[in-house]
């Protein structure tokens, strides 16, 4: 039961990441709201079965560094355009 809280966690993240194409900041938002489910089923699966919390600490050293990656793209980003809105500027 409480698995499929988490996937049910999971899949509205998922819905909102797709839903909010506009900002970034959104998209980052939902992004790590993604990766908390998914450590949260992690953990409950490694607690279970394997009793191996390691694996959940290089986890969250990647969950980090990919949180700290997002946030220097969105600061770069609102320096050079002024927002984080994806319609104000042209990629190309």
């Amino acid at each position: 039961m409480i698995i499929f809280f988490f996937e049910v966690m999971f899949l509205m993240g998922m819905l909102v990441f797709v839903k909010n194409k506009k900002h970034l900041l959104l998209m980052l938002l939902s992004l790590e709201y993604m990766v908390l489910s998914l450590f949260m089923m992690l953990f409950l699966y490694f607690s279970m079965m394997y009793n191996m919390y390691y694996l959940l600490m290089v986890f969250l050293v990647m969950t980090v560094c990919e949180g700290v990656l997002g946030l220097s793209i969105l600061v770069s980003m609102v320096r050079m355009y002024g927002n984080d809105n994806f319609q104000s500027f042209n990629i190309l």
